[in-house]
């Protein structure tokens, strides 16, 4: 292994422990993962929402936006109605404790990210998007679906 790949493996390593840890932080401080606190965020920023809209914008599968959602729904953070007019549409909205427990939670990772990212000029930005888009090729993961933001996914509550 060269050197150089080394300090690559290194420093992907690092972005992955930093997700983690901030996943860990924002589920023992908010006890909720990114992706849950995102839907809250855009729902908070919209009204309500169709589930449809929100996978979309979150990048989500259906199926992963409707267990995300049973289980918001079920701590009294969201409600869900179905559509009178078309019952396959559910419409989504942020509910008092869900508001509450948005202005209680840390910013998420990729808020961080996402605000000293737009703070770089436009070379370095499209710089920094090249290098890791091969970074996914050279790990075989560019076909793979990813929402923007940095979770780790459900973690197990033993661990924390």
């Amino acid at each position: 292994m060269s050197i150089r790949s080394e300090d690559a493996l290194i420093a992907l390593r690092k972005i992955q422990r930093v997700t983690e840890m901030g996943s860990r932080r924002l589920a023992v401080t908010a006890g909720m993962t990114p992706s849950q606190m995102s839907v809250l965020r855009l729902l908070s920023e919209s009204g309500e929402v169709s589930a449809g809209k929100v996978a979309e914008a979150t990048h989500l599968k259906h199926a992963t936006l409707t267990s995300l959602a049973d289980k918001l729904e079920a701590r009294g953070y969201i409600s869900r109605r179905r559509c009178e007019e078309d019952r396959r549409r559910v419409w989504i909205q942020l509910l008092p404790a869900g508001k509450a427990a948005l202005r209680s939670s840390p910013d998420p990772l990729h808020k961080m990210f996402s605000d000293r990212f737009d703070d770089l000029p436009d070379w370095q930005q499209s710089m920094l998007v090249s290098a890791l888009e091969t970074v996914t090729t050279l790990l075989n993961a560019e076909n793979l679906e990813a929402a923007s933001f940095l979770d780790i996914g459900e973690l197990d509550p033993h661990t924390l």
